[in-house]
């Protein structure tokens, strides 16, 4: 169940991130920022249960899949950024 809820809350987590960090170079598409948003929260759960925070098999928070989103986003605009010139 570890891998699903991380999926729905990645789901979300996306679309939240895309809330907050709009931009002409960020993806537009609902599927691609969706993904971006599962990305961030396979990330957020990665880097917890890396430094301590979440223990071996708990997946990330809210928050913490909110803040991996943003962090692929910001990621993704500098890529995509770097691209188009």
């Amino acid at each position: 169940m570890g891998i699903v809820w991380t999926i729905i809350i990645g789901f979300i987590a996306g679309i939240v991130a895309k809330l907050i960090m709009p931009g002409s170079n960020e993806p537009s598409g609902f599927v691609l920022t969706t993904i971006l948003g599962i990305v961030g929260a396979f990330l957020a759960t990665f880097l917890g249960q890396s430094l301590g925070w979440y223990a071996p098999g708990q997946g990330a928070g809210f928050i913490g899949a909110i803040v991996g989103a943003v962090l692929v986003l910001a990621i993704w605009g500098m890529i995509s950024r770097n691209r188009a010139a």
